[in-house]
This record gives structure tokens, sequence and C-alpha cells, in this order.
């Protein structure tokens, strides 16, 4: 009997479909395919977090808490997996320790066993107030560590945050590749350090849009790491995940056997095969390797949001000037892990100072706030003039950012008031009180789901600072008639904010 099996987390109903089709897969066809992945075996299924929270209110119309409550009746005996993000939770800003307590406890409530805890500048103090009460609620603290490639980023670094995450008390630790570049032999480096100095189980998260992905995965598990993460092939590759067949076919008969059958796997690819074609609206579109991630490091999903900012302002014809930009822009901003949501920050910068004609002319207000730390400590110091031009003499907070913020949980709970059924409502409101809102009224007057009409993936939405009502418009026509512009939306919302 293999006494050292590969275990798998599929990610099939989170990453997988938020990578290729913009997040908008259903409750209803996860569900249908959910008993047949609950006969698998796999150590987890990420399923929660991520884009999928609010994407499902604001695309969907549905409950992202009652998918939770619907594939745990579907599949009582897998492991429910969620990415959290940390201080941010499921969003794109910090929020109070209050509202990321009772977001915890109710996503454990709810069915969630293993908390997958990032933060997108790799800053533990944005972690530990998570990983504390996680490991409080008898949940599976997975600590999650930003892979990037700078000068700032090698593996003594990323062993030694290891090491500082298990002494907050981390179960296991995950290598969080997004970008899909760690290349095969650093994998084998990097969890071989982890094992030995850490001692902790070791997953690793890769993409396959270098198309490094499944020789990364072989190396790591030559390396000894514990957990993989892979999709079922038919929601595989490009930026999604390494597909799991061909990961367990190749370790068939080997020591590090996975042991799950490969013939029930194929009975959900082909059902998953089928569910694609229902979304082909929203195919990401992103060629099955992609190169530009290892020339300039810039994820698929950044890549498709840089492409939509582009053909928004009629400059398609500066691409390669706007990715040439975007390596620039991360070194002057303190090389942040090209994650969400600091990979928009970069991505929009650098397209503002392509498009715009003068670079830093115009720098939006949440990039302000990074630099003045309201986001964490960036991996290494900013750029002095970038930090002078953007906030002047004013010196950046070196607290916890969210030690800076008001508990929320009272607040919103008044602003909601009736329309809020229970403590997960309240939730939803707390986090995106922009979306759940009008969610929770429709909800209130028996209307179902919404129809959804937009496309794939929407564009940086810039507004004048006067007027009444979001409006895409040229920014290099605003910034010349000197208007005070600044970002109201992020690029991609469920395909480019994400996890890639």
């Amino acid at each position: 009997m293999n006494k050292n099996p590969v275990k798998i987390c599929d990610t099939l109903l989170r990453d997988a479909h938020q990578s290729l089709l913009a997040t908008r897969m259903r409750t209803q066809d996860m569900l249908s395919v959910a008993s047949q992945m609950d006969k698998i075996g796999y150590w987890s299924v990420e399923m929660w977090g991520g884009a999928t929270f609010d994407s499902a209110m604001r695309f969907l119309g549905e409950d992202p808490w009652e998918r939770i409550r619907a594939l745990r009746r579907a599949m009582p005996n897998t492991r429910f997996q969620m990415l959290l993000r940390g201080q941010n939770i499921v969003g794109y800003k910090h929020y109070p320790d209050d509202i990321l307590d009772h977001f915890i406890v109710a996503a454990k409530r709810n069915g969630i066993d293993v908390f997958r805890i990032f933060d997108a500048l790799n800053d533990i103090r944005n972690m530990e107030y998570a990983m504390k009460i996680v490991k409080r609620e008898g949940g599976h603290v997975q600590a999650a560590i930003c892979y990037t490639i700078s000068p700032v980023h090698d593996i003594p670094a990323f062993v030694r945050m290891g090491r500082e995450l298990a002494d907050r008390g981390a179960d296991s630790i995950c290598i969080k590749d997004m970008a899909g570049m760690i290349a095969p032999y650093v994998a084998y480096e990097l969890v071989a350090a982890l094992k030995k100095d850490v001692g902790l189980p070791v997953q690793l998260h890769t993409h396959y849009t270098s198309g490094m992905g499944t020789a990364s995965l072989l190396k790591a598990v030559e390396a000894g790491v514990d957990v993989v993460d892979t999709a079922i092939s038919s929601l595989s590759l490009s930026t999604s995940q390494p597909p799991t067949e061909t990961l367990v076919a190749c370790l068939k008969g080997t020591e590090r056997d996975t042991m799950l059958d490969l013939s029930a796997l194929a009975d959900i690819s082909r059902s998953v095969a089928e569910l694609r074609k229902k979304y082909v609206s929203f195919e990401a579109g992103i060629s099955a390797v992609d190169v530009n991630v290892l020339q300039f490091q810039v994820p698929g999903g950044m890549l498709s949001n840089l492409v939509s900012q582009l053909r928004q302002q009629g400059a398609m014809d500066r691409y390669y000037d706007v990715l040439e930009e975007v390596p620039r822009v991360r070194a002057e901003l303190g090389y942040p892990p090209l994650v969400t949501p600091s990979s928009q920050f970069v991505g929009t910068q650098a397209t503002l100072n392509v498009i715009v004609g003068e670079r830093y002319k115009v720098i939006p207000e949440e990039i302000k706030q990074y630099i003045r730390g309201y986001y964490g400590k960036p991996p290494a110091p900013i750029d002095p003039e970038i930090q002078r031009k953007a906030i002047g003499d004013e010196q950046p907070i070196t607290c916890r950012p969210a030690d800076m913020l008001s508990p929320g949980w009272e607040k919103a709970k008044a602003e909601i008031g009736d329309l809020a059924k229970s403590e997960e409502d309240v939730l939803s409101y707390a986090l995106f009180p922009q979306i759940a809102r009008p969610f929770l009224e429709r909800r209130a007057k028996g209307l179902g789901g919404k129809e959804e009409f937009a496309a794939a993936i929407g564009a940086v939405l810039f507004q004048h600072a006067d007027a009444k009502a979001s409006k895409a418009k040229p920014v290099a026509a605003a910034v010349a008639a000197g208007s005070p512009w600044k970002m109201v939306g992020r690029a991609g919302m469920g395909r480019g904010v994400g996890e890639w």
C-alpha cells in the first residue's frame, strides 16, 4: 500500500472558473457535478473566497453564503477550502477586526474547513489576526506565501516568512504562485527548504500561464510537497491550474501515487466540458501559454485587464509600451507581488503613465493610500521621488493598517436594518454595501437573480470628482482639460479582480 500519496486540492469550483470564465459559474452548475466530486477523495476542494463572493451577488444574483450550504449538503465527505485575503477578507481594502472576526466565524459555521490566508504584500501583520481567529474557531490555518520574483524576493526570504507563519500558529504553508512563474527547479528548492526548515505540511498553488505548471508540480512532488492544486482537465491550463488527471497519471505506480480514480475524474471532466459551453461568452481568451508572464511578470488575469483598459481608451497600439512600463512601476512601488489588489495598482498606474504621456501625472487615490502605508509595508522602499509626487512631505504610517480602523459591525448592522435576515446578510453588506443592498432589496421583493447582459470583463472606470454617475471617459482628454479624476472601479471584476 502506498504510504506517501500526493494529496490533491481541485480548484474547479473557485480558481479555475475565476481564471477562465470570469467567475461566472452558477451554484446550480456546481451542484450538477458536486456528488461526483464528493466521491473522488480529494484532500480538499477550493470552492469559495477570492472574487467569488462579490461576483455571486454582483453578476449572478446569488447569495454567496447559500453556495457554501448547498455544496456542503451535496458534498458531506469533502473538506472545503476558501481563499481569504487576510485583512482584506474577500474585498479590495482593509476591514476592521470585528468584521473579520464575524466573517471567519460565519464561514466556519456554514462549512469552510481550510482557510488559505494571504496578504498581497506578504505583510504578516495583515494575516495574523485572521490566523488567530481561524485557530480559535477550530479551522485549518493555511498561511500563504505569495511567490514572486524580484531583487528582494528569494528562497531564504520565503523560508524566513514560513518560519514566522509557523510561529504564529499556521497548520500548513501554501506557496501561492498566482502568476504561474515558479520554475520547476525553483519549486523543488523552495519546497525542500520549507520542508526542512519550517517543518509544516507544504501545499503548492500555481497556474499554467507560463506552460511550466505540471513540470513544477512534479519537481515539487520530488521535493516532498504534501498537497498540490490542480483543476479538472476541462477547466485547466492557460491561466487556470495544471490538469488533475495529467498529474494523477504521471504519478501512477510511483511511491507518490495519488491513488485517485482516473476513470471517475474523466467522468467529471466530461460533465464540466458540457457546462463550460454555457459560459463561452465569458472565456478569458488568453492563449494556452503566455510568454508575457515570463518576460514582464504580468499574470494572465492582469493581462486581460490591461487589454480592457487600453481598448476602453482606444490605445491598443500602446500595448507593449504598457507591458514594458509594468516592471518599472512595480520597482518604483517597492516590488509588490502582483496579486489583488497590488496588481490593480501597478497595472493601472502603468496604463496611466503610458496613455497620459507623462509618468505619474495622474496618480489614483488608491495608489496614494498604498504609498501612505494603508495596505501594509511594501517589500522594498518606495522610490522617494514617486512618493513625493504622490503624497508630498506626508510620512507613511508604520503601524498595522487595521489599527487605524474603527469597529464596523454595529454600524453595518444599523445601516442595513431589517433587510438583513441573518448575520451573513450583515456581513455581505459590511463588505460590499453598494452591491449587497440592492441584492437584499431584490430578495425582499421576491425577485430572483438578475439577468446578466454585460460582457465578460469591465474596464477600470475613471470618474470626475464632481460627477454624479460612474462613466468611463478617455483619461488623456480629461487630464488635458485639467479634470481631477479618480479610480471608481476595478478592471475585470470577477476575472481581473482575483487570484491568478
